[in-house]
């Protein structure tokens, strides 16, 4: 294993730490880490705040279980509690820990260094490794599962949809005729298949399969549905001046919470209307005005924050449950517009989740 500190860099950190630390200044707050990684964020808020604990959650077993090791190393065990499930057991991660209300919760919604970095995930073009992309690798649905049982339909769909990608159509059409031949088991084969593919006028910039390879992530792991299930999670257990801070790092997952801050920083009230009661008030405050993004600075010497986008919101006020009510309905419209009319994709979900 390559030194965890050589390929661990946390992104946008000192922004994060002064975002998340001014609602854990008092005794016995807490913090929940919803990505926990490789435990770089997770770290710097212990550091920071030495009146907090760490709630440190991840799906993937072994990155917690090297986490937990950093965390230890570093000093800081006796106020962090490890977790292994998927962020949209938020709640019930709570519950099942008697815990009510929390000051600051933090989703990063990259890659981990080690996702990335180890070979046999498959997450990356940049190597020939076999198409897996599970992030829990306890689950069945692998990318090369997908690649082998979707239809055409359902491929276009989600190459389209979690990619972007404007010829996910004819790139649909190739996997289900090559696969006749031979299975599509490898990451070579997907980017050579979709280099063969698009035209080579209309690419963007870098490898061509990477809206594909996006697309099969977020499929395999279920991220965008996850996301829109545990962020009125999130709303429900924060205390008043509690934070909400997110890192995305592609467009669906910033749209998905940008609408959700947006939602709590707007007045329940119909438009126009003169005077605004009290319990209609908005419950966010806007932390970030809008998105942070990395400098040059940081690009250079962690390009994989490139992409970043940082939005932060603190809870003013004590939340009605009109307003849960409210953030479900927005999750619930992310889920309906991630449905397909395809009884093979109502299967694949159920494995997934």
């Amino acid at each position: 294993m390559t030194n965890l500190n050589e390929i661990h860099q946390p992104v946008l950190l000192n922004t994060c730490v002064s975002l998340v630390s001014p609602a854990l200044l008092e005794p016995d707050s807490t913090v929940v880490d919803c990505t926990l990684g490789l435990a770089g964020h997770a770290i710097a808020f212990l550091e920071a705040c030495p009146q907090a604990t760490l709630i440190g959650i991840d799906r993937d077993a072994e990155a917690l279980n090297l986490a937990s090791t950093r965390i230890a190393d570093a000093g800081f065990s006796s106020r962090f509690t490890p977790v292994h499930a998927a962020f949209d057991e938020f709640g019930d991660v709570l519950d099942d820990m008697n815990v009510q209300r929390v000051q600051a919760v933090f989703m990063d919604l990259g890659l981990s260094s080690l996702q990335i970095d180890e070979r046999e995930r498959g997450f990356t073009y940049a190597q020939d490794a076999p198409l897996d992309m599970r992030m829990d690798v306890s689950q069945e649905l692998t990318a090369q599962g997908i690649l082998r049982e979707y239809d055409a339909r359902d491929l276009a769909y989600i190459f389209h949809e979690y990619g972007e990608e404007r010829f996910s159509r004819p790139i649909a059409r190739a996997i289900v005729h090559e696969r006749e031949e031979s299975a599509i088991v490898s990451s070579r084969q997907l980017s050579e298949l979709v280099d063969r593919v698009v035209p080579k006028a209309h690419r963007p910039a870098g490898n061509p399969a990477k809206r594909v390879f996006q697309a099969l992530r977020i499929e395999v792991n279920g991220e965008l549905t996850k996301l829109s299930r545990t962020l009125p999670q999130i709303a429900d257990h924060l205390s008043v001046g509690g934070r909400l801070v997110v890192e995305s790092y592609h467009s669906l997952e910033d749209r998905t919470v940008k609408r959700f801050m947006a939602k709590g920083m707007t007045a329940d009230v119909p438009p126009g209307l003169p005077v605004i009661p009290d319990e209609a008030q908005p419950v966010f405050r806007d932390l970030t005005r809008g998105a942070i993004k990395a400098d040059d600075e940081e690009i250079a010497s962690n390009p994989r924050s490139a992409s970043v986008r940082l939005r932060a919101v603190e809870l003013t006020r004590e939340l009605p449950k009109r307003w849960i009510r409210m953030f479900d309905e927005v999750s619930h419209g992310f889920e309906r517009h991630d449905q397909r009319p395809n009884e093979h994709h109502q299967s694949s979900q159920g494995r997934r989740r």
